[in-house]
């Protein structure tokens, strides 16, 4: 079911972040991601309406290689956590990458 999960919500041509409101890295994606001009249902934020989060987390972790969250998805890929985000913005590289995958305004 996880799995299942998982998988459906990575797309491409989206932006998926699994997180968990509680952690603190999380919120700093979630603030990073909010700032930018996305277009309407291509940011996705997902974990918590799941009940099954160590399941989802174990999915991950046989995905991505890591279990922690959040979990970047740009398109198919992921690009890793927090810092990868962040040091992906700061770089310019981030907007370069949602602009072509056509998911900003």
């Amino acid at each position: 079911m996880a799995q299942a999960f998982v998988n459906s919500k990575i797309q491409p041509g989206k932006v998926v972040v699994f997180i968990i409101p509680t952690c603190p890295y999380c919120r700093r994606a979630q603030e990073l991601l909010s700032q930018l001009p996305f277009k309407q249902g291509l940011l996705e934020l997902d974990i918590t309406a799941h009940g099954d989060t160590n399941d989802i987390q174990e999915y991950l972790q046989q995905l991505t290689g890591a279990r922690t969250v959040p979990r970047v998805f740009i398109g198919k890929e992921c690009i890793g956590g927090c810092s990868d985000l962040v040091n992906m913005h700061e770089k310019g590289e981030l907007l370069t990458r949602l602009k072509q995958i056509r998911a900003l305004q």
